[in-house]
Protein backbone atom coordinates (compact mmCIF):
# COMPACT_ATOMS: atom_id res chain seq x y z
CA UNK A 1 0.00 0.00 0.00
CA UNK A 2 1.06 3.40 -0.96
CA UNK A 3 1.26 6.06 1.91
CA UNK A 4 2.83 8.80 -0.10
CA UNK A 5 0.43 9.41 -3.27
CA UNK A 6 3.06 11.55 -5.90
CA UNK A 7 1.02 13.27 -8.80
CA UNK A 8 2.55 15.59 -11.71
CA UNK A 9 1.01 18.60 -13.03
CA UNK A 10 2.92 21.82 -15.17
CA UNK A 11 5.95 20.80 -13.53
CA UNK A 12 4.94 20.71 -10.17
CA UNK A 13 4.90 17.38 -8.51
CA UNK A 14 1.85 17.19 -5.66
CA UNK A 15 2.84 14.63 -2.54
CA UNK A 16 0.01 13.56 -0.48
CA UNK A 17 0.31 11.95 2.63
CA UNK A 18 -2.04 9.31 2.17
CA UNK A 19 -3.21 7.84 5.49
CA UNK A 20 -6.15 9.62 6.22
CA UNK A 21 -7.61 6.82 8.30
CA UNK A 22 -5.34 7.50 10.90
CA UNK A 23 -4.95 11.47 10.20
CA UNK A 24 -1.70 10.77 7.92
CA UNK A 25 -0.16 9.55 10.72
CA UNK A 26 3.77 8.65 10.79
CA UNK A 27 4.91 5.41 10.71
CA UNK A 28 8.52 3.27 9.42
CA UNK A 29 6.72 2.29 5.86
CA UNK A 30 5.34 6.25 5.52
CA UNK A 31 8.71 7.51 6.79
CA UNK A 32 10.79 5.44 4.48
CA UNK A 33 8.43 6.09 1.44
CA UNK A 34 8.48 10.09 2.32
CA UNK A 35 12.43 10.06 2.21
CA UNK A 36 12.77 7.67 -1.05
CA UNK A 37 10.04 10.11 -2.99
CA UNK A 38 11.87 13.48 -1.97
CA UNK A 39 15.25 11.85 -2.73
CA UNK A 40 13.65 11.16 -6.10
CA UNK A 41 12.00 14.31 -6.68
CA UNK A 42 15.72 15.59 -5.66
CA UNK A 43 17.27 14.55 -9.29
CA UNK A 44 14.29 15.80 -11.34
CA UNK A 45 15.39 18.96 -13.63
CA UNK A 46 12.18 18.84 -15.59
CA UNK A 47 10.24 20.17 -12.44
CA UNK A 48 9.95 23.65 -10.72
CA UNK A 49 8.78 23.25 -7.50
CA UNK A 50 7.00 20.55 -4.96
CA UNK A 51 3.86 20.59 -3.21
CA UNK A 52 3.29 18.59 0.24
CA UNK A 53 0.10 18.25 1.71
CA UNK A 54 -2.28 15.84 3.67
CA UNK A 55 -5.55 13.54 2.35
CA UNK A 56 -8.52 13.84 4.50
CA UNK A 57 -9.20 16.37 7.05
CA UNK A 58 -5.94 17.13 8.54
CA UNK A 59 -2.46 17.52 7.47
CA UNK A 60 -1.07 15.33 9.84
CA UNK A 61 -1.14 14.25 13.46
CA UNK A 62 2.42 12.78 13.76
CA UNK A 63 2.92 9.66 15.12
CA UNK A 64 0.88 6.57 14.79
CA UNK A 65 -0.13 4.94 17.86
CA UNK A 66 0.56 1.47 16.74
CA UNK A 67 4.02 2.65 16.17
CA UNK A 68 4.00 4.72 19.37
CA UNK A 69 3.12 1.05 20.98
CA UNK A 70 5.87 -0.67 19.61
CA UNK A 71 8.25 2.47 20.63
CA UNK A 72 7.97 1.49 24.67
CA UNK A 73 9.22 -1.93 24.01
CA UNK A 74 12.16 -0.62 22.06
CA UNK A 75 16.18 -0.71 23.40
CA UNK A 76 17.93 2.74 23.66
CA UNK A 77 19.83 1.06 20.15
CA UNK A 78 16.59 0.44 18.78
CA UNK A 79 14.99 4.36 19.37
CA UNK A 80 18.02 5.55 17.97
CA UNK A 81 18.48 3.73 14.62
CA UNK A 82 14.68 5.18 14.64
CA UNK A 83 15.01 8.67 15.48
CA UNK A 84 18.01 8.61 12.88
CA UNK A 85 15.49 7.31 9.89
CA UNK A 86 13.42 10.13 10.95
CA UNK A 87 15.63 12.36 11.25
CA UNK A 88 16.64 11.32 7.48
CA UNK A 89 13.02 11.75 6.49
CA UNK A 90 13.13 15.59 7.36
CA UNK A 91 16.45 16.04 5.95
CA UNK A 92 15.52 14.42 2.16
CA UNK A 93 12.98 17.42 2.47
CA UNK A 94 15.29 20.52 4.02
CA UNK A 95 17.76 19.06 1.27
CA UNK A 96 15.47 18.40 -1.89
CA UNK A 97 17.11 20.76 -4.47
CA UNK A 98 13.14 22.19 -5.37
CA UNK A 99 11.36 24.61 -3.62
CA UNK A 100 8.91 23.09 -1.38
CA UNK A 101 5.50 24.53 -0.76
CA UNK A 102 3.49 22.79 2.61
CA UNK A 103 -0.44 23.11 2.54
CA UNK A 104 -1.80 22.58 5.80
CA UNK A 105 -4.91 22.06 7.10
CA UNK A 106 -6.80 20.51 10.18
CA UNK A 107 -4.56 19.77 12.43
CA UNK A 108 -0.44 19.81 12.80
CA UNK A 109 0.68 17.69 15.72
CA UNK A 110 3.99 16.34 17.03
CA UNK A 111 6.51 15.32 14.02
CA UNK A 112 4.10 17.22 11.75
CA UNK A 113 5.78 20.60 13.14
CA UNK A 114 8.84 19.10 11.36
CA UNK A 115 7.50 18.60 8.37
CA UNK A 116 6.33 22.23 8.41
CA UNK A 117 9.46 23.67 9.44
CA UNK A 118 11.43 21.53 6.64
CA UNK A 119 8.98 23.40 3.70
CA UNK A 120 10.32 26.51 2.10
CA UNK A 121 7.01 28.21 2.12
CA UNK A 122 4.37 26.74 4.13
CA UNK A 123 0.51 27.91 3.56
CA UNK A 124 -1.88 27.55 6.57
CA UNK A 125 -5.53 27.62 6.44
CA UNK A 126 -7.44 29.14 9.59
CA UNK A 127 -8.78 26.50 12.14
CA UNK A 128 -5.74 24.65 11.51
CA UNK A 129 -4.19 23.29 15.51
CA UNK A 130 -0.56 23.05 15.73
CA UNK A 131 0.84 21.47 18.74
CA UNK A 132 4.61 20.40 19.89
CA UNK A 133 2.95 17.49 22.20
CA UNK A 134 5.54 15.50 22.63
CA UNK A 135 6.54 16.87 26.38
CA UNK A 136 3.07 16.11 27.49
CA UNK A 137 3.77 12.38 26.82
CA UNK A 138 6.88 12.64 28.60
CA UNK A 139 9.41 12.56 25.67
CA UNK A 140 11.31 15.85 23.91
CA UNK A 141 10.82 17.30 19.84
CA UNK A 142 14.02 15.62 19.54
CA UNK A 143 14.92 15.23 16.13
CA UNK A 144 12.51 18.32 14.65
CA UNK A 145 14.36 20.65 16.63
CA UNK A 146 17.24 21.21 14.37
CA UNK A 147 15.11 22.03 11.29
CA UNK A 148 12.32 24.05 13.81
CA UNK A 149 15.47 26.18 15.50
CA UNK A 150 16.84 26.52 11.93
CA UNK A 151 13.28 27.96 10.86
CA UNK A 152 11.23 29.61 13.65
CA UNK A 153 12.11 32.79 15.94
CA UNK A 154 13.30 31.19 18.76
CA UNK A 155 12.06 33.47 21.30
CA UNK A 156 8.85 32.27 19.72
CA UNK A 157 8.57 28.81 19.21
CA UNK A 158 10.66 27.93 22.77
CA UNK A 159 7.62 28.33 25.11
CA UNK A 160 5.14 26.02 22.44
CA UNK A 161 7.99 23.36 22.64
CA UNK A 162 8.33 23.69 26.39
CA UNK A 163 4.50 23.53 27.44
CA UNK A 164 2.92 21.56 24.31
CA UNK A 165 0.00 23.70 24.03
CA UNK A 166 -2.09 24.07 21.08
CA UNK A 167 -1.81 27.06 18.99
CA UNK A 168 -3.29 28.64 15.81
CA UNK A 169 -2.41 29.17 12.40
CA UNK A 170 -1.93 32.84 13.46
CA UNK A 171 0.30 32.12 16.18
CA UNK A 172 2.38 29.86 13.73
CA UNK A 173 2.70 32.46 11.34
CA UNK A 174 4.11 35.04 13.92
CA UNK A 175 6.76 31.95 15.32
CA UNK A 176 7.46 31.98 11.51
CA UNK A 177 6.51 28.26 11.34
CA UNK A 178 3.83 29.43 8.62
CA UNK A 179 4.23 31.83 5.57
CA UNK A 180 0.75 32.89 5.17
CA UNK A 181 -3.05 32.32 6.77
CA UNK A 182 -5.85 32.13 4.44
CA UNK A 183 -9.38 31.28 5.06
CA UNK A 184 -10.52 27.96 5.53
CA UNK A 185 -10.80 26.35 2.19
CA UNK A 186 -9.17 28.43 0.28
CA UNK A 187 -5.38 26.85 0.87
CA UNK A 188 -5.30 24.88 -2.55
CA UNK A 189 -6.50 28.42 -4.94
CA UNK A 190 -3.57 30.04 -2.38
CA UNK A 191 -1.18 27.29 -3.22
CA UNK A 192 -2.12 27.75 -7.44
CA UNK A 193 -1.03 31.33 -6.77
CA UNK A 194 2.37 30.85 -5.03
CA UNK A 195 3.42 28.25 -7.54
CA UNK A 196 2.69 31.00 -10.12
CA UNK A 197 5.60 33.19 -8.63
CA UNK A 198 7.96 29.86 -8.95
CA UNK A 199 7.09 29.33 -12.10
CA UNK A 200 8.38 32.55 -13.47
CA UNK A 201 11.83 31.87 -12.34
CA UNK A 202 14.85 30.12 -13.97
CA UNK A 203 14.72 26.53 -12.39
CA UNK A 204 18.06 26.24 -12.48
CA UNK A 205 18.56 29.81 -10.33
CA UNK A 206 16.27 28.53 -7.73
CA UNK A 207 17.68 25.46 -7.31
CA UNK A 208 21.27 26.98 -6.91
CA UNK A 209 19.61 29.36 -4.70
CA UNK A 210 18.03 27.24 -2.11
CA UNK A 211 21.66 25.14 -1.94
CA UNK A 212 23.03 28.25 -1.14
CA UNK A 213 20.87 29.13 1.85
CA UNK A 214 21.07 25.84 3.22
CA UNK A 215 25.03 25.96 3.58
CA UNK A 216 25.65 29.80 4.87
CA UNK A 217 25.03 29.11 8.38
CA UNK A 218 27.84 26.58 8.66
CA UNK A 219 30.20 28.66 6.70
CA UNK A 220 32.80 31.02 8.30
CA UNK A 221 32.55 34.75 6.92
CA UNK A 222 35.30 34.10 4.11
CA UNK A 223 33.84 30.82 3.24
CA UNK A 224 30.63 32.56 2.49
CA UNK A 225 32.02 35.70 0.58
CA UNK A 226 34.24 32.83 -1.66
CA UNK A 227 30.40 30.53 -2.27
CA UNK A 228 28.34 33.81 -2.71
CA UNK A 229 30.93 35.03 -5.20
CA UNK A 230 31.58 32.18 -7.22
CA UNK A 231 27.75 31.29 -7.44
CA UNK A 232 26.95 34.90 -9.08
CA UNK A 233 29.67 34.58 -11.30
CA UNK A 234 28.36 30.97 -12.46
CA UNK A 235 25.11 32.15 -12.70
CA UNK A 236 25.65 35.06 -15.14
CA UNK A 237 27.49 32.77 -17.42
CA UNK A 238 25.20 30.11 -17.44
CA UNK A 239 22.99 29.56 -20.54
CA UNK A 240 20.30 30.53 -17.84
CA UNK A 241 21.55 33.14 -16.66
CA UNK A 242 22.51 34.48 -20.13
CA UNK A 243 18.94 34.13 -21.08
CA UNK A 244 17.37 35.82 -17.94
CA UNK A 245 19.36 38.77 -18.78
CA UNK A 246 19.03 38.71 -22.56
CA UNK A 247 15.18 38.96 -22.45
CA UNK A 248 15.52 41.68 -19.39
CA UNK A 249 17.85 43.62 -21.75
CA UNK A 250 15.64 42.64 -24.78
CA UNK A 251 12.35 43.31 -22.89
CA UNK A 252 10.60 39.91 -23.80
CA UNK A 253 9.70 36.87 -21.74
CA UNK A 254 12.38 34.39 -20.92
CA UNK A 255 12.30 31.04 -22.67
CA UNK A 256 11.47 29.11 -19.61
CA UNK A 257 8.39 31.21 -19.22
CA UNK A 258 6.62 30.11 -23.01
Amino acid sequence: MNFVVVTELNKVAYVKLHRPDVRNAFNPEMIAEITQTFADLDKRVDLAAVVLQGEGKVFCAGADLNWMREMVNFSFAQNREDSLKLFAMFESIANCSLPVIGMVHGAAFGGALGLVAVCDEVIAEEGTQFCFSEVKLGIAPAVISAFVNRKAVAGKVRPLMLSGVVFNSHIAHQAGLVTEVVPQGEGHTTVQKVLHNYLQCGREAVRETKKLLNSLSSMTWEQQKEATSKLIAERRASAEGQEGLKSFLEKREPSWRV
